[in-house]
């Protein structure tokens, strides 16, 4: 295939995926990146714990050079957007996804000494992909009751075998592009803040694929958001915010941002704190980002 042709392809599949995600009732949602608009602050939901972490520890000189991010983004079906507690039961008391995601922007800035600033940076870098197995029949099921039956006020333009057809294009689409994602798991160093990397997912969850309540469940108690993190990028200190620095002779930082679905990823931040204690973490939401 021609890359004129594959990126045609590409934009068909996506298109369709935004159509079917929007349609009611939610069977699957696509995967996208943050919107143009700048996000809102989420529901409340959570109580027990503030959306950032700030957890002490000495602070260190400039680590190594910043890490580029890789812009491919999969598309992967998404878990059902119905509302559910940490338990994974249905409770729209206490939203674990919301039905249209909010995607939060985030600047997160690590301080520490040297060794431990880098040893840090090696620990964080990955692919920036949940390795989900996903469940591609049911898929495409969806996709084609979705198809031949469009909810109404919406008509069906397909014949049913046509909407066969597109289901299957659609499915296809989708594994190629999983497979490309999860293929860069253990061996992309392009994301220089993966969740995956420094809180895994396990193996038993990562089987039961994004759309299990016990998965969205996992995520909530152990990263405190419920998907991955999009557009993670490192960025450079500028004028005035290096004062962090001049505490401590030879003081250093790393510096991100990044988009995060609904919540901050405060619990797996706290996780992260813990098992660093040499560093400073300090993550603030910044809803006046574009």
């Amino acid at each position: 295939m021609t890359r004129s042709a594959a990126a045609k392809a590409t934009q068909a599949a996506d298109a369709v995926l935004d159509w079917l995600s929007r349609q009611p009732p939610p069977v699957f949602s696509a995967r996208r990146g943050p919107p143009d608009s700048a996000p809102t602050q989420p529901e409340a939901g959570a109580t027990d714990a503030p959306p950032g972490a700030d957890a002490a520890g000495p602070p260190a000189e400039p680590a190594a050079a910043d890490q580029g991010v890789d812009p491919a983004v999969a598309i992967l079906p998404s878990a059902r957007s119905d509302s559910c507690d940490a338990s994974g039961t249905n409770n729209p008391g206490a939203p674990l996804r919301l039905a249209h995601t909010d995607w939060l922007h985030h600047r997160l800035v690590v301080v520490g000494r040297p060794a431990a600033l880098a040893a840090f940076q090696a620990a964080a870098a990955g692919a920036g992909v949940i390795p989900w197995h996903l469940d591609l029949d049911r898929l495409e099921e969806d996709c084609f009751h979705l198809l031949a039956a469009p909810p109404a006020p919406q008509q069906r333009s397909l014949s049913l075998a046509g909407a066969r057809i597109v289901a299957g294009q659609l499915r296809d689409a989708v594994a190629r592009r999983h497979e490309l994602a999860v293929s860069r798991v253990g061996h992309s160093r392009a994301c220089p803040f993966d969740l995956h990397e420094l809180v895994p997912v396990p193996g038993e969850i990562l089987r039961r694929g994004p759309d299990d309540p016990a998965s969205r469940a996992w995520l909530w108690a152990h990263w405190g958001t419920t998907q991955e993190l999009h557009h993670v990028t490192a960025e450079t200190a500028v004028a005035g915010q290096a004062r962090r620095r001049q505490c401590v002779a030879g003081a250093g930082e790393m510096r991100m941002s990044f988009w995060s679905a609904d919540w901050s990823p405060w619990r797996a931040l706290a996780q992260i704190a813990a098992r660093w204690p040499a560093l400073r973490f300090d993550l603030r939401p910044s809803y006046d980002a574009p």
